[in-house]
């Protein structure tokens, strides 16, 4: 199969997971949301630019786990398994050859910053996603990174086409204090359900608490209902 037509393969995936989930998409509060709290212009999704208690910021302050992985990128690989059809082990290269999408987001730090129209490099969860057939039976993902870090997403936020796994920020390779070579971020939550390092992404049948939501975190962390606890 040439480049070509893996590429026509993983849109029609990509379409038909859209057309599955598009209803649950659509009902989720960064999409429904009569009264979403916050200031600023109106972004693209019709949410104020900066959600509440919040505070926009240049700079980009590093958290973690008190570990950054070093992963060369020749050791380095993406599992992508658990309730779908066709599980995937993906090396570097593998990942660059899948669709590479250019964005500008996003990032909502539940520690109440946020960095405003960040240009990102990568490659869409959703392909992802149709590049593995999530079976009917999923409903969720965790995932993980190489610092022992897990956080569930729901699959309606998740394939929603600004989440991303990203390689490129600010027009640069993404450095390794900031989770690269590769981290996952969520434009419409805030960025602790993003795994830096990301090593692992498994697709799940119900949901399941990971490392910040064992510890008192939202699950579904809406970043305009102030959502940062459970």
């Amino acid at each position: 199969m040439d480049a070509n037509e893996k590429t026509d393969k993983i849109i029609e995936a990509r379409m038909k997971l859209k057309r599955r989930f598009e209803e649950k998409m659509a009902q989720t509060p960064s999409m429904t949301d009569e009264k979403p709290r916050g200031s600023g212009p109106i972004n693209r999704h019709g949410m104020p630019a900066v959600p509440v208690g919040q505070t926009v910021t240049t700079k980009w302050p590093v958290l973690d786990l008190g570990y950054q992985p070093a992963i060369p990128l020749d050791k380095w690989q993406l599992n992508i398994d658990g309730e779908v059809n066709n599980p995937v082990r993906l090396k570097w290269e593998d990942l660059m050859e899948l669709p590479q999408v250019e964005d500008t987001s996003d990032f909502h730090c539940v520690t109440t910053w946020s960095r405003l129209d960040v240009p990102w490099v990568g490659v869409r969860f959703m392909d992802l996603a149709a590049l593995v057939d999530p079976k009917g039976t999923a409903t969720h993902v965790m995932c993980y990174g190489y610092d022992g870090y897990s956080t569930n997403v729901s699959l309606e936020e998740a394939l929603k086409p600004d989440v991303l796994l990203v390689h490129t920020a600010d027009g640069q390779p993404l450095t390794r204090e900031h989770g690269g070579p590769l981290r996952m971020i969520t434009p419409q939550l805030y960025a602790w359900k993003g795994s830096k390092w990301i090593k692992r992404i498994e697709f799940l049948t119900k949901n399941q608490l990971g490392f910040w939501e064992e510890r008192g975190y939202s699950n579904t962390a809406y970043p305009w209902r102030n959502d940062r606890y459970s």
